[in-house]
């Protein structure tokens, strides 16, 4: 079996097709795919996707880049959801947050202390909560470990992760796995190939992040969850192992990362 840790499955880029892409990852091997939340207004939308289809759960969280539009009673409806969802084995993590310095408008300075003051209250929900998060760190690898260590979530999973070795240690270190998809099947992109080979398999997860990061055979076209086995036959091919191996030890890790996906897999 294989787990996609990371897909907008409820993306627009999938129209109506969403159940049906999930069905067709699910004949391809991919047992479950985690669909993150990324403002309040499509909670409701993840979980229903989710609830429809065998091999899906999701998360709950506000996204840095909807950081500008939301409003401190949306921290409020996240908490007050997300008491709701413990109920429902299907909601697994606090997702997708995080901190994104990459794009001008939220780098400028009002900017930058409102994605930080978001993200710390939802690592505080995961932690009251006792789940673990999904977050997203681009550009913004230091400050999310920052965070994190001061405020100490449940584990859970660096997404797209594209940092040094001694940062993907300080995540290792404070439990979380390092989501890898897409950008490791670019012969180009050396740095987290490099990564993908010499981290510990035990630290990585797959991940699509479908609509987008899609993996050089399908560039630049649109990415769905039914590419994870292929993606994880590169992983296979760099580190020198079985496909069988990699599909195993990744499942493990996802179940590890996010234990709460453990039961839904069971529904």
């Amino acid at each position: 079996m294989w787990i996609d840790t990371h897909c907008h499955l409820d993306a627009h880029e999938f129209g109506a097709e969403s159940a049906a892409q999930a069905r067709l990852a699910g004949e391809q091997g991919v047992g479950m795919i985690v669909l993150p939340a990324v403002e309040v207004a499509n909670f409701g939308i993840v979980a229903e996707l989710a609830a429809g289809v065998d091999n899906a759960c999701y998360a709950l969280g506000i996204h840095p880049i909807y950081v500008p539009q939301a409003s401190e009673d949306d921290l409020l409806t996240l908490r007050a959801q997300v008491g709701a969802a413990m109920a429902d084995p299907r909601m697994v993590a606090i997702g997708e947050i995080g901190l994104d310095f990459f794009l001008p408008m939220l780098t400028e300075p009002a900017m930058r202390d409102k994605q930080i003051h978001f993200f710390r209250e939802q690592l505080r929900i995961a932690r009251d909560f006792e789940l673990p998060v999904l977050m997203h760190v681009r550009k913004s690898q230091d400050q999310v470990l920052k965070h994190a260590r001061q405020i100490r979530p449940a584990g859970g999973i660096a997404h797209a992760f594209n940092g040094s070795f001694q940062q993907a240690q300080g995540y290792i270190d404070l439990g979380f796995k390092l989501g890898f998809g897409g950008a490791m099947t670019f012969t180009r992109a050396l740095q987290i190939r490099r990564l993908a080979v010499e981290l510990p398999l035990s630290a990585i997860v797959l991940e699509t992040d479908a609509p987008d990061i899609s993996p050089s055979w399908v560039h630049p076209g649109r990415n769905s969850p039914d590419q994870i086995p292929r993606i994880g036959a590169v992983l296979a091919e760099l580190r020198g192992v079985s496909i069988a191996e990699i599909a195993a030890t990744t499942t493990a890790n996802a179940q590890s990362a996010l234990p709460r996906m453990t039961v839904s897999a069971k529904r």
